[in-house]
């Protein structure tokens, strides 16, 4: 009631002590997620280091199996012993943000780095970003819980979090208010836009310290496509569209599945799966492991077949599936934007092969459908405009983005 009472006496007050507050969350959430994601990129390239060592080793294969299962086993285990920490972690700062959920946050942040980390060094088709959302939003619970802070201020200073660890892991502080507003606090107000903002922008600048100042997708993206063309960003949107709505519909069907595994040891054996999965593909099919950083730059380079894009969109498509239903401690949103510049990318090979559309354009193509596509799966139209040329450094492309994101 006192709280209560100084808020209304003193509002200004209270929005000072927040921006104050978001930029002690953005410093800590920004070396958080600077860790979480240093370890996720040296795990993948050790991941392909080992891959290449063992391909033509069969005793070394075999080893790198039972590795495999050794982490399968591990990651069940800490599931087991902290559930919330399971999945990209938006939803349960979603739950907790709306009352439903009270995450023990240090229990959290041990499950979800160790757990992600060996994630990805499995080989599981997971993204950093949806844990670095619960990772800065629990780094932002502990803060409020060892400083007293009252229960309106820790939902404000865990959605400061979440920004912040968006920004971070995407290097793209803008998309990281967006997504607070639109898709964790969902409400506006001056002050949590403000200490929002604090708190990405000081993540983002601990992140790009560390990680270069550079944007995340380095490929060379042509001027603005020209209005002749908008016929094909029309047309890519619906495609989008409906390749949005498809992938919901088999992830909810993936996790409706691995849900049917019961039993004591139930998180083991589903974790077991990917883990297994990513043995088998790590020497028939590499490509198709980790985030996917690589297929972007593939498929940029404007030399894949269609029948190629194809191939691996499909193969990609289900190894995500099943790296998320299993429940493993991983993200969609990078693995997700992946998909969508393989759907830019094949559809821009088909225009450029039957359609007559001028070559240099692919890469256009290819960030639109990265928009187009997140956009229809997570409708965060906003968000997803900005996160993608913040991404690409490309600010030549907002009316083509807002386009193929609205028709998505």
């Amino acid at each position: 009631m006192k709280q209560m009472k100084s808020l209304l006496e003193n509002p200004h007050g209270f929005s000072v002590s927040l921006v104050f507050d978001g930029l002690l969350v953005g410093i800590f959430a920004g070396c958080i997620s600077v860790i979480y994601r240093l370890l996720l990129n040296n795990a993948e390239k050790l991941l392909f280091t080992i891959i290449a060592f063992t391909k033509t080793r069969p005793f070394w294969i075999a080893v790198w199996f039972i590795v495999l299962i050794v982490m399968g086993l591990i990651v069940g285990w800490l599931m087991s012993w902290e559930g919330m920490a399971s999945g990209s972690g938006i939803p349960q700062v979603q739950g907790e943000l709306k009352g439903y959920l009270n995450q023990n946050w240090h229990r959290v942040l041990c499950s979800k780095i160790i757990g992600g980390t060996l994630c990805i060094l499995g080989g599981l088709s997971l993204g950093r970003e949806g844990p670095s959302v619960q990772l800065g939003a629990m780094v932002a619970k502990g803060i409020a819980k060892i400083t007293k802070k009252s229960q309106t201020k820790e939902r404000y200073m865990m959605t400061c979090g979440a920004g912040a660890g968006l920004a971070a892991a995407f290097n793209a502080p803008l998309a990281g208010v967006m997504f607070s507003l639109e898709e964790i606090h969902k409400n506006f107000s001056v002050s949590v836009l403000i200490s929002v903002m604090t708190a990405s922008i000081t993540a983002d600048y601990i992140s790009a310290e560390f990680m270069g100042f550079r944007p995340v997708f380095q490929f060379e993206v042509t001027g603005a496509i020209p209005d002749s063309y908008y016929g094909h960003i029309i047309a890519l949107g619906i495609i989008l569209g409906i390749m949005g709505a498809f992938y919901n519909k088999v992830t909810l069907k993936s996790q409706e599945l691995f849900g049917k595994i019961k039993g004591k040891r139930s998180e083991t054996i589903k974790l077991l799966i990917p883990f297994l999965m990513a043995g088998f593909f790590g020497f028939t099919m590499p490509e198709i492991l980790g985030s996917g950083h690589n297929l972007v730059d593939m498929v940029a380079e404007g030399n894949m077949m269609l029948k190629g894009i194809l191939f691996l969109f499909v193969m990609k498509l289900f190894f995500s599936c099943v790296s998320f239903g299993s429940g493993a401690p991983g993200g969609i949103f990078f693995p997700l934007l992946v998909l969508g510049s393989l759907i830019g990318g094949a559809y821009a090979s088909f225009a450029v092969t039957y359609l007559g559309m001028d070559s240099q354009y692919i890469s256009n193509f290819i960030v639109l459908a990265m928009a187009g596509y997140f956009t229809a799966i997570v409708r965060a139209p906003i968000t997803g405009i900005i996160l993608i040329f913040e991404m690409t450094g490309s600010f030549s492309q907002m009316l083509s983005l807002s386009l193929v994101s609205i028709v998505a």
